[in-house]
């Protein structure tokens, strides 16, 4: 079998940067003087590899990797190129190269720079690869500093704008709103508000029919993937609907300096957002300020069901542990109710003694009942809640400032101290009283003592000037809740808005559905409030106290005979004797909820998938709670009691 003839391997690289150095480095040119030199050299079988605007840091070049592959497969005996810098501009990759060509028998000639590996070594070629990568650097360098000055001076830094803005044609700095991607974006933004999560909002436009962001952008030719082609272009991803949801840009700000970028490497990196310059009100925002700030809210609250029955609760991400303030996560559990049950997420981890166990519905209620009954008190004075809003702040930023005071004044006197201490160990190691070990060993201390309380200080002057006027968080709360009189169907977009933490204590009766449980309502700007109770007549109170009292009554005599039967062993028996009854109940409710829920998939990414959502499937439960019925079933009764303040009680019978 006859051997192929090896051949000689013509190589022509070009940057952009190489570019700017003028035409003796253009691609023809090179071809020309490598050309040149093999008829020089009496080389006739040759053949090209060439790379054409491609950096030298990179070693992933087409041509280069092609040319590679063939020295590896035996068919090159020698490589020709301009000069050392062709090859590559990273001193270790060229270095590494080098010697596998020399395993390899390939020669290597750099016309320019007078190498030829076939007359020995040449001791400058180390020299001049860690010229090629500092040129490299310092090219990288001054293209940085030039894009530094422009996004510092305010300017954008982004080739191409965003989803939703076009550059403007009279000025290419300025961004002019795209209002056929603006309501696209805007629409997205509403139905995360309304508690869609990004995949269900794909579901919705991939429906209908809406270009993808890069098809639209291709229409016009502006963007990083315009020349593409797209075979799906209305293939949404919930990777595209979070990052529209995440852009600062949508509020008319100017951010640069979002990425980093190595000269050696092939892609940008994403830099933490503290380090962005971002400069405000530089275009014509699309969202606006508190729109954005809800959905940020509502996304970092959301997860999704792990078991695919629905959507999840209104209240998800606002629950918190009144014992380790951890979250409580709801689940639902196919017992044949499916009912959401909040429960403290440390519980199973024994980080928490209790689950503070709380149902969903009931909490929503509760919730939904505090709201109408703050509105409803607002609406008869406004004077008067600004007033007792006054009080009430007053009350908890009073015992707040003492107690960080009385720690500033100790942190204060300690550093003092610590100053002190300092100077006279620093007198007692000059005058050789301490010795030097000794010495470093106590500055060490105190000085990262005195860091330490350098940082509390500052964080306490803080957070004792951060203490708010009540007029002015009342007024603003006042704003936010006159914009909603349905207190019944609640929404994560108005909850989310209106109520900062929910805090759930524990059970008074513990294992116990008869039992009462302390709920803490904190709401935006004004915290924990409970409107004053209205006055009731005597008679009455002492009448619906009575009626507390029996229900009270009876849930710990039902508790009790519980409690006897479990530790008599009869507890069982009393179980298996009501359990076919309770069974089918619970498989006749399941085939209604079956035959009446929307239906929800598993993918394999663990995300719920709907398959039929339309609001005649839909139960009245899913859509909206009608509380009268939740409350006849359910027999909740819930009070705001004045006695016991910022406390919601719900009492579950």
């Amino acid at each position: 079998m006859k051997h192929q003839q090896k051949y000689v391997a013509l190589y022509e690289r070009l940057s952009h940067d190489d570019e700017q150095l003028g035409e003796s480095n253009s691609i023809f040119n090179q071809k020309e003087m490598l050309e040149e030199y093999a008829r020089n050299h009496g080389i006739t079988n040759y053949r090209h590899f060439t790379d054409d605007g491609i950096s030298g840091t990179r070693f992933d070049r087409p041509g280069f990797l092609a040319m590679m592959d063939q020295v590896k497969q035996g068919n090159i005996s020698q490589i020709c190129i301009k000069d050392m810098s062709r090859m590559g501009r990273d001193y270790l990759q060229v270095g590494q190269l080098m010697e596998m060509l020399r395993q390899k028998g390939v020669m290597l000639v750099a016309i320019n720079d007078g190498v030829d590996t076939s007359k020995g070594d040449d001791d400058f070629v180390p020299f001049r690869n860690i010229m090629n990568e500092w040129y490299a650097k310092d090219t990288s360098k001054k293209i940085k500093s030039v894009f530094q000055a422009k996004g510092r001076s305010g300017k954008h830094v982004a080739s191409s704008p965003p989803y939703g803005y076009f550059k403007s044609k009279d000025d290419p700095n300025q961004w002019v709103v795209d209002e056929e991607a603006a309501q696209v974006i805007r629409r997205i933004f509403q139905m995360t508000l309304e508690g869609l999560g990004p995949y269900q909002i794909t579901q919705i436009l991939k429906n209908e029919k809406v270009p993808i962001p890069a098809i639209h952008m291709n229409k016009f030719g502006v963007g990083n993937h315009r020349g593409r082609e797209i075979k799906d272009p209305y293939n949404w991803s919930s990777s595209t609907v979070v990052g529209i949801l995440e852009r600062r840009e949508y509020l008319g700000h100017t951010v640069n300096f979002k990425t980093r970028k190595h000269f050696k490497d092939t892609h940008s990196h994403y830099v933490d957002d503290d380090l962005w310059v971002i400069f405000e009100d530089t275009q014509e925002p699309i969202i606006d300020q508190e729109t954005f700030d809800l959905v940020q809210k509502i996304r970092s609250n959301v997860t999704r069901w792990p078991n695919g029955w629905g959507p999840a609760h209104p209240l998800t991400g606002l629950v918190y542990c009144a014992g380790c303030g951890g979250k409580l996560y709801c689940h639902r559990t196919d017992n044949g109710k499916r009912v959401d049950k909040f429960t403290c997420g440390n519980y199973p981890q024994k980080k928490c003694k209790s689950g503070h166990r709380i149902d969903g519905n009931d909490l929503l209620q509760a919730v939904g009942r505090t709201l109408k009954a703050v509105h409803d008190y607002i609406q008869v004075d406004n004077n008067q809640f600004i007033k007792t809003v006054e009080e009430s702040l007053t009350s908890q930023q009073t015992q707040d400032v003492k107690t960080q005071k009385k720690r500033l004044a100790e942190c204060q006197h300690r550093a003092q101290e610590l100053e002190t201490l300092l100077c006279k160990i620093y007198e007692d190691n000059i005058l050789r009283k301490l010795p030097d070990k000794r010495y470093q060993m106590l500055s060490s201390q105190y000085e990262h003592e005195s860091t330490a309380l350098e940082q509390e200080i500052s964080g306490l002057s803080a957070s004792i000037d951060s203490y708010t006027d009540g007029t002015s968080e009342a007024k603003k709360f006042m704003a936010l809740i006159n914009k909603y009189q349905d207190f019944e169907n609640l929404t994560p977009a108005m909850l989310n808005e209106l109520i900062d933490k929910i805090v759930v204590h524990e059970r008074d009766r513990k294992g116990s559905t008869q039992t009462t449980q302390r709920v803490d309502i904190y709401f935006s700007f004004i915290g924990n409030f409970v409107p004053p109770a209205e006055p009731v007549n005597p008679k009455v109170a002492t009448a619906q106290e009575e009626e507390r009292r029996k229900i009270e009554e009876r849930k710990d005599r039902l508790h009790q005979n519980y409690l006897r039967r479990k530790a008599n062993g009869s507890q069982q028996k009393w179980e298996e004797k009501y359990k076919p009854i309770r069974e089918a109940r619970k498989a006749k409710q399941k085939a209604e909820l079956d035959a009446t829920s929307p239906k929800y998939v598993r993918s394999q990414y663990y995300d719920m998938r709907l398959v039929t959502r339309t609001e005649a499937d839909m139960p009245e439960g899913v859509i909206g709670y009608d509380v009268d019925e939740m409350v006849r079933k359910a027999g909740l009764v819930a009070s705001l009691d004045s006695a016991e303040a910022n406390t919601v009680a719900c009492s579950i019978s």
